[in-house]
Protein backbone atom coordinates (compact mmCIF):
# COMPACT_ATOMS: atom_id res chain seq x y z
CA UNK A 1 0.00 0.00 0.00
CA UNK A 2 1.23 3.73 -0.84
CA UNK A 3 0.56 5.73 1.95
CA UNK A 4 0.19 9.77 1.27
CA UNK A 5 2.95 11.92 1.00
CA UNK A 6 4.54 13.26 4.18
CA UNK A 7 4.95 17.03 4.94
CA UNK A 8 9.17 17.86 5.34
CA UNK A 9 9.35 17.82 8.75
CA UNK A 10 11.83 19.79 11.10
CA UNK A 11 13.21 19.04 14.33
CA UNK A 12 12.30 21.27 17.58
CA UNK A 13 8.96 22.20 15.95
CA UNK A 14 6.02 23.07 18.63
CA UNK A 15 3.08 19.93 17.73
CA UNK A 16 -0.44 22.24 17.51
CA UNK A 17 -3.80 21.50 17.82
CA UNK A 18 -6.63 21.90 15.81
CA UNK A 19 -10.34 21.92 16.12
CA UNK A 20 -12.18 20.74 13.02
CA UNK A 21 -15.63 21.57 12.70
CA UNK A 22 -17.82 19.38 10.12
CA UNK A 23 -20.87 19.83 8.50
CA UNK A 24 -22.91 17.91 6.02
CA UNK A 25 -22.25 19.77 2.77
CA UNK A 26 -23.75 21.82 0.22
CA UNK A 27 -23.60 22.43 -3.78
CA UNK A 28 -20.53 24.95 -4.75
CA UNK A 29 -23.28 26.50 -6.64
CA UNK A 30 -27.19 26.52 -7.44
CA UNK A 31 -27.01 24.98 -10.64
CA UNK A 32 -28.33 21.87 -12.15
CA UNK A 33 -24.86 20.07 -12.70
CA UNK A 34 -23.36 20.84 -9.46
CA UNK A 35 -26.04 19.60 -7.33
CA UNK A 36 -25.68 16.65 -9.43
CA UNK A 37 -22.45 16.27 -8.52
CA UNK A 38 -23.08 16.54 -4.62
CA UNK A 39 -25.87 14.13 -4.99
CA UNK A 40 -24.22 11.78 -6.23
CA UNK A 41 -21.33 11.84 -3.81
CA UNK A 42 -23.98 11.85 -0.56
CA UNK A 43 -26.79 9.40 -1.76
CA UNK A 44 -23.50 7.06 -2.49
CA UNK A 45 -22.65 7.07 0.99
CA UNK A 46 -23.81 3.53 2.51
CA UNK A 47 -24.27 5.40 5.71
CA UNK A 48 -27.07 7.22 3.95
CA UNK A 49 -28.76 4.56 2.11
CA UNK A 50 -28.41 0.92 3.05
CA UNK A 51 -30.46 -0.06 0.11
CA UNK A 52 -28.63 -3.29 -1.57
CA UNK A 53 -25.72 -1.48 -4.03
CA UNK A 54 -26.80 -3.31 -6.92
CA UNK A 55 -30.58 -2.07 -6.57
CA UNK A 56 -29.85 1.38 -5.41
CA UNK A 57 -26.67 1.97 -8.11
CA UNK A 58 -29.70 1.54 -11.19
CA UNK A 59 -32.08 3.87 -9.00
CA UNK A 60 -29.60 7.16 -8.53
CA UNK A 61 -28.25 6.68 -11.73
CA UNK A 62 -31.41 6.01 -13.34
CA UNK A 63 -34.09 8.04 -11.68
CA UNK A 64 -33.12 10.17 -9.27
CA UNK A 65 -30.05 12.21 -10.45
CA UNK A 66 -31.49 12.50 -13.71
CA UNK A 67 -34.38 14.08 -12.61
CA UNK A 68 -34.04 15.55 -9.13
CA UNK A 69 -30.97 17.60 -9.45
CA UNK A 70 -32.76 19.90 -11.80
CA UNK A 71 -35.93 20.41 -8.96
CA UNK A 72 -33.56 20.53 -6.26
CA UNK A 73 -31.20 23.46 -8.16
CA UNK A 74 -34.63 25.44 -8.14
CA UNK A 75 -34.75 24.85 -4.21
CA UNK A 76 -31.16 26.14 -4.06
CA UNK A 77 -31.40 28.88 -5.61
CA UNK A 78 -34.22 30.26 -3.88
CA UNK A 79 -32.15 30.44 -0.86
CA UNK A 80 -28.78 31.21 -2.19
CA UNK A 81 -27.21 34.54 -1.01
CA UNK A 82 -24.63 36.98 -2.73
CA UNK A 83 -21.93 35.46 -0.56
CA UNK A 84 -22.75 31.21 -1.28
CA UNK A 85 -24.32 28.69 -0.08
CA UNK A 86 -26.02 29.76 3.61
CA UNK A 87 -25.05 26.26 5.42
CA UNK A 88 -21.35 27.29 4.31
CA UNK A 89 -21.10 30.62 4.61
CA UNK A 90 -22.68 30.05 8.66
CA UNK A 91 -20.30 27.33 9.03
CA UNK A 92 -17.30 29.18 7.96
CA UNK A 93 -18.23 31.74 10.28
CA UNK A 94 -18.69 29.54 13.47
CA UNK A 95 -15.54 28.39 12.37
CA UNK A 96 -13.86 31.79 12.82
CA UNK A 97 -15.96 32.70 15.40
CA UNK A 98 -14.76 29.71 17.30
CA UNK A 99 -11.12 30.28 16.74
CA UNK A 100 -11.39 33.71 18.80
CA UNK A 101 -13.72 32.75 21.49
CA UNK A 102 -11.12 29.90 22.45
CA UNK A 103 -8.01 32.48 22.07
CA UNK A 104 -9.96 34.42 24.43
CA UNK A 105 -10.06 31.48 26.88
CA UNK A 106 -6.52 31.14 26.59
CA UNK A 107 -6.23 28.32 24.07
CA UNK A 108 -3.99 28.21 21.12
CA UNK A 109 -5.25 26.33 18.83
CA UNK A 110 -6.03 26.00 14.88
CA UNK A 111 -10.12 25.69 13.63
CA UNK A 112 -10.66 24.97 10.38
CA UNK A 113 -14.41 23.77 8.89
CA UNK A 114 -14.64 20.85 6.32
CA UNK A 115 -17.63 19.51 4.82
CA UNK A 116 -18.43 15.52 4.52
CA UNK A 117 -19.79 16.03 1.20
CA UNK A 118 -18.32 18.84 -1.32
CA UNK A 119 -15.78 21.20 -0.51
CA UNK A 120 -13.93 21.78 1.63
CA UNK A 121 -13.31 17.82 2.06
CA UNK A 122 -12.09 16.23 4.96
CA UNK A 123 -9.41 15.22 3.18
CA UNK A 124 -7.86 18.74 2.13
CA UNK A 125 -8.22 19.88 5.69
CA UNK A 126 -6.55 16.80 7.37
CA UNK A 127 -3.72 17.45 4.84
CA UNK A 128 -3.58 21.16 4.92
CA UNK A 129 -3.32 20.96 9.46
CA UNK A 130 -1.02 17.86 9.02
CA UNK A 131 1.40 20.91 6.93
CA UNK A 132 0.48 22.86 9.29
CA UNK A 133 2.05 20.98 11.89
CA UNK A 134 -0.99 19.60 14.01
CA UNK A 135 -0.50 16.67 16.00
CA UNK A 136 -3.98 16.78 17.63
CA UNK A 137 -6.96 17.02 15.98
CA UNK A 138 -10.43 17.01 17.48
CA UNK A 139 -13.12 16.47 14.97
CA UNK A 140 -16.64 18.26 16.03
CA UNK A 141 -19.85 17.34 13.77
CA UNK A 142 -22.08 19.76 13.51
CA UNK A 143 -24.71 17.55 14.23
CA UNK A 144 -25.91 17.80 18.12
CA UNK A 145 -27.88 14.53 17.60
CA UNK A 146 -25.83 11.41 17.03
CA UNK A 147 -26.84 9.26 14.14
CA UNK A 148 -25.08 6.32 11.98
CA UNK A 149 -26.20 8.37 8.92
CA UNK A 150 -24.61 11.82 9.87
CA UNK A 151 -21.85 11.22 12.96
CA UNK A 152 -20.79 7.93 11.58
CA UNK A 153 -20.41 8.82 8.17
CA UNK A 154 -17.49 12.16 9.38
CA UNK A 155 -16.26 8.70 11.30
CA UNK A 156 -15.83 6.46 8.32
CA UNK A 157 -14.28 9.57 6.30
CA UNK A 158 -12.03 10.39 8.86
CA UNK A 159 -10.75 6.90 9.57
CA UNK A 160 -10.50 6.38 6.01
CA UNK A 161 -8.16 9.44 5.28
CA UNK A 162 -6.07 8.28 8.11
CA UNK A 163 -5.84 4.54 6.76
CA UNK A 164 -3.80 6.56 3.87
CA UNK A 165 -1.22 7.59 5.99
CA UNK A 166 1.76 6.93 7.81
CA UNK A 167 2.41 9.57 10.78
CA UNK A 168 -1.68 9.41 12.16
CA UNK A 169 -1.86 12.23 14.64
CA UNK A 170 -3.64 11.84 17.90
CA UNK A 171 -7.21 11.76 17.34
CA UNK A 172 -10.41 12.91 19.35
CA UNK A 173 -13.95 12.98 17.96
CA UNK A 174 -17.31 14.24 19.78
CA UNK A 175 -20.12 12.33 19.36
CA UNK A 176 -22.97 14.14 20.21
CA UNK A 177 -23.98 17.23 22.57
CA UNK A 178 -28.04 16.94 21.98
CA UNK A 179 -28.23 17.28 26.39
CA UNK A 180 -25.38 19.49 26.62
CA UNK A 181 -26.04 22.05 29.28
CA UNK A 182 -25.20 25.54 27.12
CA UNK A 183 -26.67 24.23 24.12
CA UNK A 184 -29.94 23.74 25.71
CA UNK A 185 -29.55 27.26 27.04
CA UNK A 186 -28.96 28.80 23.32
CA UNK A 187 -31.69 27.04 21.80
CA UNK A 188 -33.58 28.48 24.77
CA UNK A 189 -31.95 31.96 24.20
CA UNK A 190 -32.85 31.78 20.69
CA UNK A 191 -36.37 31.76 21.08
CA UNK A 192 -37.47 33.66 23.70
CA UNK A 193 -35.40 36.09 21.65
CA UNK A 194 -38.11 35.46 18.72
CA UNK A 195 -40.91 35.36 21.25
CA UNK A 196 -39.75 39.21 22.97
CA UNK A 197 -40.39 40.30 19.25
CA UNK A 198 -42.92 38.07 18.45
CA UNK A 199 -45.01 36.80 21.13
CA UNK A 200 -45.52 33.19 22.08
CA UNK A 201 -47.41 30.55 19.69
CA UNK A 202 -49.94 28.70 19.75
CA UNK A 203 -48.05 25.20 19.07
CA UNK A 204 -43.87 25.37 19.09
CA UNK A 205 -43.14 22.91 16.37
CA UNK A 206 -39.66 21.29 16.95
CA UNK A 207 -38.75 19.84 13.40
CA UNK A 208 -35.91 17.60 13.38
CA UNK A 209 -34.37 15.69 9.96
CA UNK A 210 -36.47 12.38 9.13
CA UNK A 211 -34.50 9.02 8.74
CA UNK A 212 -35.95 5.58 8.08
CA UNK A 213 -37.92 4.36 11.08
CA UNK A 214 -35.88 0.86 10.62
CA UNK A 215 -32.46 2.94 12.29
CA UNK A 216 -34.32 2.92 15.06
CA UNK A 217 -35.07 -0.92 15.72
CA UNK A 218 -31.85 -1.59 14.60
CA UNK A 219 -30.04 0.15 17.07
CA UNK A 220 -29.81 4.26 16.36
CA UNK A 221 -29.88 6.50 19.29
CA UNK A 222 -31.18 9.53 17.13
CA UNK A 223 -34.91 9.27 17.81
CA UNK A 224 -34.15 9.21 21.36
CA UNK A 225 -31.61 11.95 21.44
CA UNK A 226 -34.05 14.21 19.33
CA UNK A 227 -36.79 13.82 21.99
CA UNK A 228 -34.54 14.34 24.65
CA UNK A 229 -33.19 17.38 23.15
CA UNK A 230 -36.43 18.42 22.73
CA UNK A 231 -37.70 17.48 26.48
CA UNK A 232 -34.90 19.78 27.97
CA UNK A 233 -35.99 22.61 25.90
CA UNK A 234 -39.22 22.59 26.72
CA UNK A 235 -38.38 22.71 30.18
CA UNK A 236 -35.80 25.17 30.28
CA UNK A 237 -38.69 27.26 28.38
CA UNK A 238 -41.47 26.17 30.87
CA UNK A 239 -43.89 24.48 28.53
CA UNK A 240 -46.09 21.70 28.83
CA UNK A 241 -46.45 18.91 26.64
CA UNK A 242 -49.42 20.07 24.96
CA UNK A 243 -47.70 23.36 23.84
CA UNK A 244 -44.99 21.59 21.67
CA UNK A 245 -44.74 18.64 19.29
CA UNK A 246 -41.87 16.79 17.70
CA UNK A 247 -41.94 16.00 14.24
CA UNK A 248 -39.49 14.65 11.33
CA UNK A 249 -38.85 16.36 7.72
CA UNK A 250 -37.32 15.59 4.65
CA UNK A 251 -38.94 11.88 4.36
CA UNK A 252 -37.51 10.41 0.79
CA UNK A 253 -38.71 7.61 -0.70
CA UNK A 254 -41.52 4.88 -0.29
CA UNK A 255 -40.28 3.44 3.25
CA UNK A 256 -41.45 4.42 6.50
CA UNK A 257 -39.49 6.96 8.11
CA UNK A 258 -39.14 8.34 11.98
CA UNK A 259 -42.75 9.83 12.66
CA UNK A 260 -44.77 12.11 12.88
CA UNK A 261 -43.85 13.97 9.52
CA UNK A 262 -43.64 17.65 9.96
CA UNK A 263 -45.81 19.28 7.09
CA UNK A 264 -48.86 16.59 7.62
CA UNK A 265 -48.61 17.27 11.38
CA UNK A 266 -48.60 21.02 10.12
CA UNK A 267 -52.04 20.57 8.13
CA UNK A 268 -53.61 18.95 10.90
CA UNK A 269 -52.73 21.33 13.25
CA UNK A 270 -54.46 24.25 10.91
CA UNK A 271 -57.69 22.13 10.11
CA UNK A 272 -58.02 21.41 13.95
CA UNK A 273 -57.96 25.49 14.70
CA UNK A 274 -54.24 26.14 15.64
CA UNK A 275 -54.12 29.48 14.45
CA UNK A 276 -50.32 30.30 14.94
CA UNK A 277 -47.26 28.06 15.13
CA UNK A 278 -43.93 28.72 15.74
CA UNK A 279 -41.05 26.28 14.14
CA UNK A 280 -37.33 25.75 14.84
CA UNK A 281 -34.65 22.93 13.61
CA UNK A 282 -32.64 21.99 16.94
CA UNK A 283 -30.64 19.40 14.63
CA UNK A 284 -29.31 21.74 12.18
CA UNK A 285 -26.46 24.57 13.92
CA UNK A 286 -26.45 26.45 10.58
CA UNK A 287 -29.51 27.32 8.36
CA UNK A 288 -29.63 25.59 4.96
CA UNK A 289 -31.78 23.85 2.66
CA UNK A 290 -33.90 21.83 5.05
CA UNK A 291 -34.80 24.75 7.11
CA UNK A 292 -34.66 27.90 4.70
CA UNK A 293 -36.38 26.36 1.84
CA UNK A 294 -38.34 23.06 3.38
CA UNK A 295 -39.76 24.57 6.52
CA UNK A 296 -39.19 28.78 6.26
CA UNK A 297 -41.44 28.72 2.79
CA UNK A 298 -42.60 24.87 1.80
CA UNK A 299 -43.80 24.01 5.78
CA UNK A 300 -45.47 27.89 5.70
CA UNK A 301 -47.07 27.47 2.58
CA UNK A 302 -48.15 23.71 4.37
CA UNK A 303 -49.95 25.07 7.61
CA UNK A 304 -51.30 28.59 6.01
CA UNK A 305 -52.82 26.56 3.04
CA UNK A 306 -54.21 24.66 5.11
CA UNK A 307 -56.51 27.07 7.06
CA UNK A 308 -53.46 28.61 10.11
CA UNK A 309 -53.59 32.50 10.39
CA UNK A 310 -49.72 33.28 11.30
CA UNK A 311 -46.77 31.26 10.47
CA UNK A 312 -42.92 31.98 12.49
CA UNK A 313 -39.80 30.05 11.63
CA UNK A 314 -37.20 30.51 14.32
CA UNK A 315 -33.84 30.82 12.47
CA UNK A 316 -30.87 28.28 13.67
CA UNK A 317 -28.52 29.01 15.95
CA UNK A 318 -26.08 30.52 13.40
CA UNK A 319 -23.64 32.54 14.35
CA UNK A 320 -25.24 33.74 17.96
CA UNK A 321 -23.07 34.43 20.97
CA UNK A 322 -24.61 31.70 23.04
CA UNK A 323 -23.92 29.13 20.38
CA UNK A 324 -20.30 30.20 19.90
CA UNK A 325 -20.07 29.80 23.68
CA UNK A 326 -21.63 26.72 24.18
CA UNK A 327 -18.90 25.42 21.37
CA UNK A 328 -16.16 26.76 22.95
CA UNK A 329 -17.39 24.81 26.46
CA UNK A 330 -17.77 21.78 23.84
CA UNK A 331 -14.37 21.71 22.74
CA UNK A 332 -12.87 22.61 25.89
CA UNK A 333 -14.56 19.83 27.36
CA UNK A 334 -12.82 17.45 25.00
CA UNK A 335 -9.29 18.85 25.07
CA UNK A 336 -8.63 18.09 28.62
CA UNK A 337 -4.83 17.21 28.74
CA UNK A 338 -3.69 18.50 25.65
CA UNK A 339 -1.35 21.36 26.17
CA UNK A 340 -3.16 24.30 24.28
CA UNK A 341 -2.91 26.89 26.69
CA UNK A 342 -0.54 30.00 25.88
CA UNK A 343 2.47 30.41 28.62
CA UNK A 344 2.94 33.95 29.90
CA UNK A 345 5.51 34.88 27.80
CA UNK A 346 3.01 34.26 24.47
CA UNK A 347 0.04 35.67 26.08
CA UNK A 348 2.97 38.64 26.67
CA UNK A 349 3.54 38.14 22.74
CA UNK A 350 0.56 38.29 21.85
CA UNK A 351 -0.95 41.05 23.78
CA UNK A 352 2.15 43.49 22.33
CA UNK A 353 0.81 42.43 18.83
CA UNK A 354 -2.58 43.39 19.50
CA UNK A 355 -1.46 46.40 21.07
CA UNK A 356 0.82 47.19 17.93
CA UNK A 357 -2.33 46.56 15.87
CA UNK A 358 -4.50 48.84 17.64
CA UNK A 359 -2.09 51.83 17.38
CA UNK A 360 -1.48 51.23 13.48
CA UNK A 361 -4.88 51.39 12.94
CA UNK A 362 -6.07 54.60 15.69
CA UNK A 363 -2.88 56.13 13.13
CA UNK A 364 -4.57 55.35 10.19
CA UNK A 365 -7.53 56.60 11.28
CA UNK A 366 -5.59 59.81 12.28
CA UNK A 367 -4.00 60.31 8.81
CA UNK A 368 -7.53 59.84 6.85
Amino acid sequence: MAFRKEPQFTHGTVAKTAIVLVNLGTPDAPTTKAVRRYLKQFLSDPRVVEIPRAIWWAILHGVILPFRSSKSAHKYASIWTNEGSPLKVHTEKQATLLRGYLGQRGHQVKVAYAMRYGSPSITEVLDQLKVDGCERILVLPAYPQYSATTTASIYDAVFAHYAQVRNVPELRLIKHYHDHEEYIQALKESVQAHWAMHGMPDQLVMSFHGVPKRTLTLGDPYHCECHKTARLLAQQLGLGPEQYQVTFQSRFGKAEWLQPYTAPTLQKMAKQGVKRVDVMCPGFTSDCLETLEEIAIEAKQDFLGAGGKEFHFIACLNQSQPWISAMASLVEEHMIGWPTHLTDSERTGMKLQADASKQRAERLGAAQ
